[in-house]
């Protein structure tokens, strides 16, 4: 399943797949959802699953974003992020979720796609591509993206539609910057760093950047979607676009989206909080 990409250092989080719009929360309660298990079968067939797992990897970041590497917090900081980002707690609270937000006609367009043997194909190519090392995928994937332009290849105009049909760079760009001021503050509330602006000063400085994060999602997700599907028809990824620009594959989106988006936010904060316990500058 394509998914989203977008913390707070671009570097290390945008390589992922496809940087998708993040919503800031999710924006209905169906009256009939789904049932806790069919949602696990849900996550495990359009590999949502393993979407949620990546958000693991964001870990590393966060010392970098407080002016820190992650050294300097000792031998305790893998046992503590990895405590923070377990993946079993992580899954666990996006089935809370789903199980009052995802409807059975959400749910059963998104399976009927991605059980399919199309579908299947592309689940297996993108929890493929989770386990990339990013900067090898960067840089085949400018490669790639490199020869399309050059031969004029129509797979490049079906990447950008995919993006755009699961939100586009501009979302995932505030989607970014959110998780970033909610895990400054947080942090700030912790004692971890002493941050001398305010929310409103904060998100002044971001917008500063917006061009060069907005250009580095662009590109990122280009270079990442020319890797993932390198192997795949034109036929073929015209078929997952237009299953993607459907109405209702849309809102699954919108909501898986809103979904990864508030666990983040809501690991990073957590993160912040059990920083506090660590000592800056503790040798290895």
């Amino acid at each position: 399943m394509r998914q989203l990409s977008a913390l707070p250092r671009p570097s290390v989080f945008l390589p992922l797949l496809l940087v998708v719009a993040l919503t800031l929360a999710w924006p209905f309660r169906m009256a009939e959802a789904a049932d806790r298990a069919r949602i696990e079968a849900f996550l495990n067939v359009t590999g949502f699953d393993v979407a949620l797992d990546s958000i693991a990897e964001s870990a590393e970041s966060a010392p970098r974003m407080l002016g820190f590497e992650a050294q300097d917090f000792g031998i305790e900081w893998t046992r503590m992020a990895g405590k923070v980002f377990d993946t079993k707690v992580m899954r666990a609270m996006a089935l809370d979720i789903l199980e009052q937000t995802l409807d059975d006609s959400m749910l059963n367009v998104a399976v009927d796609f991605y059980a399919s043997d199309l579908g299947q194909r592309l689940v297996a190519v993108e929890n493929e591509s989770h386990g990339t090392d990013d900067e090898m995928k960067r840089t085949e994937g400018a490669r790639l993206v490199a020869e399309m332009v050059k031969s004029g290849d129509p797979r490049l105009e079906l990447y950008k539609r995919m993006g755009a049909a699961i939100g586009g760079a501009e979302a995932g760009l505030r989607a970014y910057q959110e998780i970033q001021v909610r895990f400054l503050l947080a942090a700030s509330a912790a004692g971890v760093i002493d941050l001398k602006v305010d929310i409103d000063e904060l998100r002044a400085m971001m917008k500063t950047r917006e061009g060069e994060v907005l250009r580095a999602i662009r590109e990122s997700s280009l270079a990442a979607s020319a890797y993932t599907y390198r192997d795949f028809s034109v036929e073929e990824l015209t078929d997952y676009t237009e299953a993607l620009e459907g109405p209702e594959m849309r809102k699954v989106y919108e909501l898986l989206n809103a979904v990864q988006f508030e666990i983040t936010a809501n690991r990073f904060e957590e993160l912040a909080r059990q920083m506090a316990d660590l000592q800056p500058q503790q040798s290895l």
